[in-house]
């Protein structure tokens, strides 16, 4: 695996701490988020942020996030045009793009018409800067992108293969009912087990995120397995929302202790 952790799963860590945390867990790289309770790299100049990620041999995977991509709008691309700048600053790699999850433009028609025009929008952008942006269907009832596949239609149809591809989140392929992976059209693969027994798939949601062990109900070894097995080379990042993780006295002991068994399980499949 190519490791990754992203800012969520360590939120209290002041951005230098963040990478310090990656680096001696032994992360190739970063996913480092503009919607935490403080400032993007806590007010650091993007440039030196990037440069310090760098220095401690750590690439900037990912910049989050732009949220509701697919509802186009004057402010959306205003803060699409903000993040690109920020990512060509810091050197990132990609910038993550987040579909609406509120109920509203869910339906078959107009969900569709409302993702085209927004690639069509952004793609220029993309051209322009030379980056690609990653587009994370959610598994969530109300998400208005629930469907790999249609995301993938949609890139192709309006040739953006080239600026566009996806995340594939183990937590939102499980709650969308699985269907095709797409590894070489995926950028991302992000983490998270559910263990909680008493929870349906339907009452799933962020807040349940934890780190992957035995009691993982996403079958996220089965998922990074297929991923591998398929041809997938890209950075597996560890994203957990929940505050018991947050909270954990120990994060770095855990984490690794969580990492050692993903990699426990995927070597007899790999031999």
């Amino acid at each position: 695996m190519q490791l990754a952790l992203n800012h969520m799963t360590a939120p209290g860590l002041d951005y230098v701490a963040f990478l310090d945390l990656a680096k001696r867990l032994g992360c190739a790289g970063v996913e480092v988020r503009n919607d935490l309770d403080r400032p993007l790299f806590d007010g650091m100049d993007p440039a030196q942020a990037g440069q310090l990620a760098r220095d401690k041999g750590l690439r900037l995977f990912g910049l989050s996030q732009v949220y509701p991509f697919n509802s186009w709008s004057p402010e959306v691309a205003a803060e699409l045009r903000s993040l690109i700048a920020t990512a060509k600053a810091c050197g990132a790699e990609t910038i993550s793009l987040i579909p609406r999850n509120d109920g509203l433009g869910c339906g078959n028609g107009e969900r569709q018409a409302n993702l085209r025009i927004a690639i069509k929008e952004i793609l220029p952008m993309l051209r322009d800067a030379d980056l690609v942006a990653l587009i994370e269907p959610l598994g969530f009832l109300t998400s208005s992108l629930r469907s790999k596949t249609e995301a993938i239609e949609t890139i192709d149809a309006l040739g953006a293969a080239d600026h566009f591809k996806l995340v594939h989140d183990t937590f939102h392929h499980h709650l969308a009912d699985g269907g095709p992976i797409y590894p070489d059209r995926t950028g991302m693969v992000h983490i998270s087990a559910v263990v909680d027994p008493s929870l349906s798939v339907a009452d799933m949601r962020d807040e349940h995120r934890v780190l992957v062990d035995a009691s993982d109900r996403l079958e996220n070894i089965e998922q990074i397995a297929a991923l591998l097995a398929a041809g997938y080379s890209g950075p597996i990042s560890y994203e957990c929302f929940a505050p018991e993780v947050h909270d954990l006295a120990d994060a770095e002991g855990e984490l690794a202790r969580s990492i050692e068994f993903i990699a426990s399980q995927l070597r007899p499949r790999a031999a």
